[in-house]
């Protein structure tokens, strides 16, 4: 079975070296066969190396003899295949070096066939990952897993000794990479002793490539977060990092005051601050040749090899330009002679990389954009503000948000505060359509009991003659045809401003760090690639495809072709407004489907509040009714239904608000079906005739969800589909890597952070050891670290080493040492308050203070509860009504493949892999939202005692947090 797919980290080319001539040939005989790679065309590069390829990956097989590695890699391949019946390879070896597959099945028996030594993970029935021995003493895997983990680095043109063979890795010329880059900042890179902890790096200053980073366009929360990610991340590479001040016209204008060498200690506490500080302005100058001549000579005055941009399509489209005609700039510069031979010799190429900064996440083939959650969490808080004092005086409010071509923000803004109505540019009506639709649905909420109407446009909206709708039109409606008290609320750039929330500090700094990977891994045939996020994943995609498409959009809405402008935007896009749509009508209008398809389906909360809960409730509630189901909710737990039969039908008047509402207001607990009664819990599906179940929670819901589906087989009344909706600020669950509240959860947290941090800058030489939630999951304290640029961080799945934390308490002296300014001074470390039974945040603390001698000193501060959140973040909110709408339509689904189980007359076939998956977990794995069976996912992919998943998703996250710190890992 032939390797397809690139390696793991999305690189395509390794280099392994052996150490004898035997062991050469038999490389070259084990690459041939496992993964069926041939000699390519001119592959003997020399007689002591061999290249084996494919269409997709590239492995280069090299001899350096020596007797005595040769005799220490014999030692440890009959070391491993002693232990492979006893041991893990992996924890045994610095890495390893994992190839991705879509047919694992084939290679396991090619494992067999061959007669290699070999492992799987977590089990021989259901492999993963595959592991083998090569002839040169290497880990070789191989997985179908989309976010499986390779340890390999990713230095380009460097090489990594592990004391087995070398492993050397670069990007294949000619494509952009679709794949995450998996070695952005590998923890298995030597690091220097001293802060901050950096790769020794004997490059001559001259010799060094030069990065530069600018932000463009209109400003948007996180862009700090992207320029202190690609600032850090390029001197971790070895590289100079230069930022070029007020965007393009920073390049016109050029020399030291606009093309600036950025230092580590340069960007220090940028996450938590708004807007851009290197600045952006329009500029009109470089959109003229003369003026894109101005830039390329003061790039190269200043010695950049790279540029990366982060700004809207605009932006990017005018780097890309840039870049194309790069080679006639720089010939015309030499013949002008305003520059010289040597310059035109050493800047041939200019490599462009994009990340996408708007708040109006209009850019296509990306779900997110940098600030567009920021901003839509701005617009949210306002909303709900609004909503208080309309529901004071049973007032209107009609509510501007930005959006001149997309849409997105009003559309998210409208599914997170439940709004009668929104007006956005892709789905226009006549003028007479919408205001007829928008009073029919107000009139009908107001009929049912509903004091408050809110009504959202986006500054773009138009009808469908491209006539623009204002609010003031709006208002005009509301009051001539309903005769309501309305006003008008324009939010303006109260949208931008602030600092950004979690999400976007992370996908910013992400998105920096895989930018600076791009730029390195690009050669002049590279397209110019953009950073982009698909559902959890961040890839990398063409740059001028991209834009070709964001500009599609506007092209068609001047057309009038609206059809084609919303097949234009991502399939999200559309799923969310067919959500709205859903949700808004609930039971006002005639159900979708008909008496015969009409289903009982009850939803229940299980474990501990999460932010999220009442959104999926509330939606899937108002879903169901959409759809003509009958939802019931089943108040206070299992225990609620097995003592008290507290289970009743929704009703819709009863839900206005839940929406944002914190808590859950069907209540919760952590009994499971078993400690309730799991025989009262049938009894009570039977009675009732449920047709479905949606569990919305945590491990508990996850525990829950295995024990109904296993009394399948004695209790015909859980025949039924159900699916877990993961709930949890710990982001534990299996099979999902995203649980509602985990979001909410790391907001708060991260606001904690950023106060306490505030306080200890201003007290000087202060560090603040911050408790953190989350069980046996480091997930919230490392996202946290991530966001706030946390000094170190300790996780339960690491555990605190006394070494680790002496070298923590030394970088923390270094550190304050070389603090410059107010933001310096303070400083924070998050650990996971199960990281260790034997220290709490207080003994750490003391610990600190201790070792510090009186040079600085550490208190410790306890957040408590408020890491459950008050009320749930947009990402929440939506996320939530978008998993509860895909979790109704899987049990509608489902319902003929249980059908003649139900009766109970027939033995239930508990074999059967088709009924088992009609019980199922709804998570978000890589770039997909996927339904994964509860009895493989708890059989084969969790750790019960731990209760956590085997595969831990965020792994890589903290080698990246650690970095960009300049933490020294022992």
């Amino acid at each position: 079975m032939a390797v397809n797919t690139p390696i793991v980290n999305g690189t395509s080319y390794a280099t392994v070296v052996a150490y004898s001539k035997d062991s050469y040939q038999k490389a070259v005989e084990f690459y041939s066969k496992l993964l069926e790679l041939s000699v390519s065309t001119g592959g003997v590069c020399s007689e002591n190396e061999t290249l084996l390829s494919n269409a997709t990956i590239a492995v280069k097989v090299s001899l350096q003899e020596n007797n005595n590695k040769q005799a220490e890699i014999d030692n440890q391949i009959k070391y491993l295949t002693s232990i492979a019946k006893t041991n893990d390879w992996r924890s045994h070896v610095n890495q390893s070096l994992v190839f991705n597959t879509t047919d694992l099945s084939s290679l396991q028996d090619a494992f067999k066939q061959l007669d290699y030594p070999n492992q799987a993970f977590p089990s021989d029935l259901l492999p993963m990952q595959l592991y083998t021995i090569d002839p040169l003493g290497n880990i070789i895997g191989v997985t179908s897993t989309k976010n499986a983990v390779s340890t390999k680095s990713n230095l380009p043109g460097a090489t990594t000794v592990t004391g087995t063979a070398a492993v050397t890795a670069t990007q294949t010329p000619g494509s952009v990479s679709k794949n995450h880059s998996f070695t952005d900042l590998s923890y298995l890179v030597k690091t220097s002793n001293n802060y901050p902890s950096l790769p020794k790096d004997n490059t001559p200053l001259a010799e060094k490539k030069a990065i530069a980073v600018m932000t463009s366009g209109g400003d948007a929360q996180g862009m700090n977060s992207n320029v202190r990610a690609i600032v850090r991340s390029a001197i971790f590479k070895g590289c100079r990092a230069f930022v070029v001040m007020e965007g393009y016209e920073g390049l016109v204008k050029g020399g030291p005051d606009y093309i600036k060498e950025f230092s580590w200690e340069d960007v220090r506490g940028w996450s938590a601050e708004g807007g851009t500080n290197i600045g952006t302005a329009r500029c009109l100058e470089f959109r003229q040749r003369e003026g894109r001549l101005l830039g390329a000579q003061h790039l190269i005055e200043a010695g950049v090899d790279a540029l990366i941009v982060c700004g809207g399509d605009g932006s990017l489209t005018g780097a890309d330009l840039f870049r194309s005609e790069w080679p006639s700039l720089i010939n015309e510069l030499l013949e002008n002679k305003r520059i010289s031979k040597e310059q035109h010799t050493r800047y041939q190429h200019l490599n462009i990389c994009g990340t996408v900064g708007s708040i109006d996440n209009d850019m296509s083939t990306t779900d997110a954009t940098i600030g567009a959650y920021s901003a839509l969490d701005r617009i949210c808080t306002a909303i709900d503000y609004v909503e208080a004092t309309a529901n004071s005086h049973s007032r209107a409010f009609v509510v501007e948000v930005m959006g001149r071509n997309c849409g997105w923000l009003a559309l998210l803004a409208g599914i997170a505060t439940s709004a009668d109505y929104i007006f956005i540019p892709e789905k226009p009506a006549t003028s007479s359509e919408w205001q007829d639709q928008m009073c029919d649905i107000v009139a009908k909420h107001r009929a049912r009991g509903k004091r408050t109407t809110i009504v959202i446009v986006a500054e773009g909206a138009i009808a469908a003659d491209l006539t623009p709708i204002s609010t003031g039109d709006v208002h005009k409606v509301l009051v001539d045809r309903l005769g309501l008290d309305t006003r008008i609320t324009t939010l303006g750039h109260v949208q931008r401003g602030g600092t950004a929330v979690a999400y976007d500090r992370m996908l910013a700094t992400l998105q920096g760090v895989e930018a600076v990977n791009a730029v390195l891994d690009s050669s002049a045939d590279t397209p110019s690639p953009l950073i982009a996020i698909n559902e959890n994943k961040i890839v990398r995609k063409p740059l001028v495809e991209s834009v070709k498409l964001t500009k599609a959009v506007a092209a068609a809405i001047q057309a009038k072709d609206f059809k084609k402008a919303m097949s234009l935007r991502d399939t999200e896009f559309i799923e969310h407004l067919n959500n709205f749509m859903a949700i808004n009508s609930a039971d006002h209008n005639t159900p979708k489907l008909g008496e015969e398809k009409r289903l009982k389906i009850a939803i229940v909360n299980v474990g501990a509040p999460a932010g999220g809960i009442n959104s999926a409730v509330y939606s899937m509630a108002t879903y169901c009714m959409s759809q003509g189901h009958k939802p019931y909710g089943i108040y206070n737990g299992w225990s609620g239904l097995a003592r008290h039969e507290s289970v009743r039908s929704l009703d819709w008047k009863e839900m206005i608000g839940w929406q944002s509402r914190g808590g859950s207001e069907l209540g919760t607990n952590r009994v499971t079906p078993e400690e309730a009664d799991i025989g009262m819990v049938a009894y009570y599906f039977q009675k009732y005739q449920f047709d479905g179940l949606i569990i919305v929670g945590g491990f508990e819901a996850f525990t829950s969800l295995h024990q109904l589906e296993k009394a399948r087989e004695s209790y015909p009344a859980f025949r039924i589909p159900m699916v877990l909706i993961p709930a949890t600020l710990s982001n534990n669950v299996p099979g999902t890597e995203y649980s509602l509240g985990c979001d909410t959860s790391l907001n708060a947290l991260m606001k904690y952070c950023d106060v306490v941090k505030q306080s200890a800058a201003s007290t000087r030489g202060r560090a603040f050891v911050v408790d953190t939630q989350g069980g046996n999951s480091g997930y919230l304290a490392t996202c946290a670290s991530l966001s706030v640029g946390a000094a170190a961080s300790y996780v339960p799945e690491e555990g605190i080493r006394l070494e680790q934390l002496q070298q923590d308490i030394t970088s923390l002296g270094e550190s304050f040492e070389r603090a410059e300014g107010r933001n310096g001074f303070g400083k924070l470390i998050l650990k996971s308050t199960n990281a260790s039974k034997a220290m709490s945040a207080e003994d750490i603390a003391k610990i600190i203070t201790a070792e510090a001698q009186g040079e600085f000193d550490a208190k410790a501060a306890v957040p408590g509860h408020i890491q459950q959140g008050g009320i749930p973040s947009p990402i929440d909110r939506t996320r939530a009504t978008r998993l509860a709408v895909r979790a109704v339509d899987f049990i509608e689904k489902g319902q003929s493949t249980l059908e003649v189980t139900r009766a109970g007359d027939e033995d239930y076939k508990s074999d059967s892999k088709e009924l088992a998956n009609t019980a199922s977990v709804l998570g978000i794995k890589g770039s997909h939202v996927a339904f994964t069976g509860i009895r493989r996912l708890y059989d084969f992919e969790t750790e019960i005692s731990k209760r956590m998943p085997k595969v831990i998703h965020w792994e890589q996250t903290r080698a990246i947090a650690d970095h960009l710190v300049g933490r020294k890992r022992v």
